[in-house]
């Protein structure tokens, strides 16, 4: 096997290969005396029929066989022996072959950029921690309090009021027809919040205890019915009870109603969901320092393919002139990936980082605790989508590079109020909002485009998309 450099331009080289004919030969017999003892023909025992008829019926089939072992062997041997980590899969041109003949081909690979990578001395960060004042505590606590309402019989003269609880039996009927869903046992409705039918709460203010009340109301637009949609429709209401709310009292009991141990542990509870969903947004602004400053303080030259790759992903749902139109955005941004990618994964091959089968099954069943009732569903998820393991197993990676980061290098902690805290993420989320502005017109244009920086608010939990490329 004789291995030469025919060119090499940037990260693109190709290699000339040639295969000794006397190589092939070897090969071709080894598959040969293989077969002579697998094969099964008419006429002969098995295990005894000739070379000579083996080669005439399946000749073609075995060099073909022959051929891609040997050519996908010593193109991986050239690989190692020139040191070349290829970006993706090499071309493979065949100048000559044939039997009786040197097999002849180049091999043209785009390889890894080698990246110097800058010491974790040369960054700094800002690691955000926020105070939570008791009084934004004590809110949530009110606000659950408010929800979990304790309701008393009402006398039975008394009349409901805005606020009280109906409980009633109704029978529906749309053009004086009854309907699959018209009837309604124990149904519970605290006047005011709508929840049922728009202006329904306001036409049961006045009833009492034994009532019947006819209420009218339209039936929603989306109803999972298309004829009903819309329809006016009467509701002959039996009132079977009406209660009024007492204020709950906030002590011990309250907190174990809602499964906490006591009072302080229930504060304590609510203290650290309300930090963690503050730390899940600001950990975002500090990690968008750090790969702001992994891709100033790299200048490497990148693999087209991959940057053609990632661009074609990102724009094959648009139309041509769209694609012309996006397309110094769209390289820039693809490069911006690629380049983070390539460097962020150098540091954790640096690093031994890896992530196990096993950190990804406890990421799953993580998640499958965080979400009751949904288990099977994302369970489900995972097992049928291997590629959503595996970029899980991708994000994964990423966090343990960060994380490795903020181990490293120099982080300032600043403590924040939650006032403070909200005003840095709103300017974080306008400013990450105005540079993808450009992205998510793009969207409306039936194309979907992955994020390049995870968008934090207090509104949202979910975790942002990953930006680097395994």
């Amino acid at each position: 096997m004789k291995i030469s450099i025919q060119s090499k331009k940037g990260l693109t080289t190709i290699l000339s290969i040639v295969i000794e004919k006397k190589t092939i030969q070897i090969e071709l017999d080894k598959r040969l005396d293989k077969l002579k003892s697998e094969v099964s023909l008419k006429g002969f025992r098995p295990g005894k029929v000739p070379t000579e008829v083996i080669k005439s019926q399946f000749g073609k089939t075995i060099y073909g066989e022959v051929i891609d072992k040997i050519l996908h062997e010593s193109s991986q041997k050239a690989l190692e022996e020139k040191k070349i980590k290829a970006a993706s899969q090499p071309k493979i041109d065949l100048k000559t072959f044939g039997e009786g003949k040197d097999l002849n081909y180049t091999l043209e690979v785009d390889s890894l950029p080698e990246i110097k990578l800058a010491d974790f001395q040369s960054y700094k960060a800002t690691q955000f921690l926020v105070k939570i004042e008791n009084k934004l505590i004590d809110e949530k606590i009110k606000d659950i309090a408010k929800n979990n309402k304790n309701f008393l019989d009402k006398k039975d003269h008394e009349k409901a009021e805005i606020g009280n609880q109906v409980i009633f039996d109704y029978s529906a009927t749309v053009d004086k027809n009854k309907f699959d869903g018209s009837e309604g046992k124990g149904v519970q409705l605290e006047l005011g919040k709508d929840l049922f039918l728009k202006g329904f709460d306001e036409q049961l203010t006045g009833v009492k205890k034994n009532d019947i009340k006819v209420v009218e109301a339209t039936l929603p637009a989306n109803h999972p019915k298309k004829e009903l949609a819309n329809k006016k429709t009467k509701f002959t209401c039996k009132i079977l009870n009406v209660k009024k709310s007492e204020e709950t009292k906030i002590d011990d009991n309250f907190a174990k109603k809602i499964g906490a141990k006591d009072l302080p542990d229930l504060k304590n509870l609510i203290e650290n969901q309300i930090a963690s969903q503050y730390k899940q947004a600001l950990d975002s602004i500090t990690k968008k320092e750090i790969l702001d400053q992994v891709e100033k303080l790299h200048k490497t030259e990148l693999p087209r393919n991959l940057v053609d790759q990632e661009v074609h992903k990102m724009t094959h749902n648009l139309k041509k002139e769209e694609i012309e139109k996006y397309k110094s955005k769209n390289t820039k941004l693809a490069e911006s990936r690629i380049k983070l990618g390539l460097i962020l994964n150098e540091y954790g091959e640096k690093n031994s980082l890896k992530v196990s089968n096993e950190d990804v099954k406890a990421e799953i069943q993580k998640q499958i605790k965080g979400m009751p009732g949904q288990e099977k569903m994302v369970l489900d998820y995972y097992q049928k989508n291997p590629s959503a393991s595996q970029n899980l197993k991708g994000a994964l990676y990423e966090d343990k590079i960060l994380t490795l980061f903020k181990s490293k290098i120099k982080l300032t902690k600043k403590e924040l109020s939650t006032s403070e805290a909200e005003k840095i993420i709103t300017n974080f989320n306008k400013n990450s909002q105005d540079l993808e502005s450009e992205v998510n017109n793009q969207e409306d244009k039936g194309k979907k485009l992955e994020k390049k920086d995870a968008k934090p608010s207090m509104k949202n939990k979910s975790k942002g998309k990953k930006v680097s490329k395994k």
